[in-house]
């Protein structure tokens, strides 16, 4: 499992995914997330803007990422 540092309160869905480079823009981030290919801990979830903070951890094409 992988970790990702917030910087802030929060990060969105979409931005995460992006920073992650488990995605190569923001339109294709969307899709993921519309398509239900993304898992918020452990639950399919299609919010976009979806606020990921400290503890989360997101599922994405078999890897995951805690955010720390």
């Amino acid at each position: 499992m992988q970790t990702f540092s917030l910087e802030g309160e929060y990060i969105q869905l979409i931005q995460l995914l992006k920073a992650m480079n488990w995605v190569e823009h923001g339109a294709m981030a969307q899709w993921v997330v519309e398509e239900g290919l993304v898992k918020y801990n452990g639950q399919v979830d299609y919010r976009k803007r979806l606020k990921v903070r400290v503890g989360d951890i997101i599922e994405f094409d078999g890897q995951q990422v805690k955010i720390i």
